[in-house]
């Protein structure tokens, strides 16, 4: 759809009264209504469908959000130091304004060993043990610095840019940005595992950009799409579109932007054609068994099984030209972030482990196989980390929400393989080296896309807005 033109206000009630009684009941109205009096119709892009700004290294993303805080000194941010001085008290060099912290605290080092891992040495806990498998595959940044510890601003922080929200999505930029490489699926789509994060679905809107950016989200189990299986017969389904079309066309002679119309009726089409292309992705049931078993589909553990099912999914996803991805971590009792561990620390970031790294190793390997991996970039990420320290050592306590410095990873796309980059102090307390920010990770991000993200903008709000606002640098340590 061609978003230049700003969509004019419906000028005469004859036209909503004549429209209103072409439609069915006036449901068309209704629905259509929504659509024309979301903002999205109210701005212009500097990209077109497929269209980069420079050359890119990478086509599409595969975010895994471990949703709720995986410890990055318990991961890929040794620290020593922590256990050496384990039960001492942080004192009031220590304390930070923007994590939970009080000078009366006391370090708590790691219950998991690290060790090189690979031809390149990577360190990696023994927490992750098959990620450990693919440590030449990955760039790990230790130096991410946040703003709120707080997870529904913090995982706004990451989707969106903005610590309020109230704007689009980073899966619907790039949706939007370039464009789908398959006219029969969305070009974002959310493998939820039965858990909204904190922000709420926020993190995967579309807010002012066109709603059809928004993320089509996939359940676990069961039917992956509401109504995802025709009520009615092909041939009759053709003649409710072709008839929804052309009353749209009709209504367009009447508005000041008959793109947007097309817009819409476009979405009606794609929503047709995903009738047969979702169900055929998301079985994968026709996966060879070796495959199934190396993401762990054949897990006693039910969450594993899920997530399992959700990575394989978001291969295929990618190999059929959907341009972002994003996995969500299941909830275990689905009231707490899954990575939250203020207790249980042991116990519980060690479950996570089991059901998440296994298949997200299997992806990056099962993309390098397929030689898909130069050309995808798979990101592992909370929206912060925890801290070094907590009120009291004991055997069923925990971490708290940390964000002035924590770690998250890169596989493909153009990033560098087997290095660490960035660092924080010795007790992995505060960035130190290399800070970086979600800014700086948005536009890296899109600059591998072939997007320069000072340039992708829309018109909204009497400003072009972007992704990464007035922030961001590409950080061109990180890329090969």
């Amino acid at each position: 759809m061609n978003s230049k033109h700003c969509l004019g206000r419906i000028a005469a009630d004859q036209s909503r009264r004549g429209f209103l009684q072409k439609s069915s009941v006036g449901f068309g109205w209704l629905a259509l209504n929504g659509l024309l009096s979301d903002q999205a119709f109210t701005g212009e892009r500097t990209t077109n469908d497929g269209e980069s700004h420079h050359a890119p290294r990478a086509k599409n993303v595969v975010l895994c959000f471990m949703d709720g805080g995986p410890s990055h000194v318990d991961t890929f941010d040794p620290k020593p130091m922590l256990a050496k001085h384990q039960g001492k008290k942080i004192g009031e060099s220590a304390v930070s304004t923007r994590s939970q912290s009080a000078p009366n605290r006391v370090w708590l080092g790691s219950p998991w060993k690290f060790h090189k891992r690979g031809e390149s040495g990577l360190p990696v806990s023994e927490l992750f043990p098959h990620i450990a498998g693919v440590a030449d595959e990955i760039c790990v940044v230790r130096s991410m610095l946040g703003q709120l510890p707080l997870h529904g601003q913090q995982a706004l922080l990451m989707h969106t840019g903005r610590i309020t929200g109230q704007a689009p999505s980073f899966g619907a930029w790039i949706s939007y940005g370039l464009g789908s490489e398959n006219q029969n699926l969305p070009g974002y789509v959310l493998l939820n595992n039965d858990w909204v994060p904190n922000g709420g679905l926020e993190n995967f809107g579309s807010s002012f950009l066109p709603a059809s950016h928004q993320a089509t989200m996939l359940r676990p189990t069961g039917a992956p799409v509401d109504n995802i299986k025709a009520s009615d017969a092909l041939e009759l389904q053709k003649r409710k579109l072709a008839l929804l079309a052309q009353q749209d066309r009709e209504f367009a002679q009447t508005t000041a932007n008959s793109a947007a119309i097309e817009g819409a009726i476009a979405n009606y089409e794609t929503a047709f054609r995903m009738q047969s292309a979702i169900p055929l992705i998301s079985d994968i049931n026709t996966e060879p068994e070796h495959i199934q078993k190396m993401y762990g589909v054949d897990s006693k553990d039910e969450h594993q099984r899920l997530y399992a099912t959700q990575a394989i999914r978001a291969r295929r996803l990618i190999e059929a030209g959907v341009r972002f991805v994003e996995i969500t971590c299941p909830s275990f009792d689905g009231n707490n972030s899954p990575w939250d561990q203020h207790s249980q620390l042991v116990n519980n970031h060690k479950k996570n482990a089991r059901v998440t790294e296994k298949s997200v190793a299997a992806l990056i390997t099962d993309l390098k196989q397929r030689g898909l991996l130069d050309e995808t970039i798979v990101i592992w990420a909370g929206e912060m980390g925890r801290t070094p320290h907590t009120p009291k050592v004991t055997k069923t306590g925990g971490r708290d929400h940390h964000v002035d410095g924590y770690t998250i990873f890169f596989a493909g796309g153009g990033f560098r393989r087997g290095m660490a980059y960035g660092a924080t102090d010795e007790y992995g307390n505060t960035v130190v080296e290399d800070q970086a920010d979600i800014h700086d990770i948005h536009a890296t991000v899109l600059h591998q896309l072939g997007v320069d993200h000072e340039r992708l903008t829309f018109r909204h709000g009497g400003r072009d807005q972007s992704l990464t606002d007035v922030h961001g640098r590409v950080l061109n340590d990180l890329l090969s």
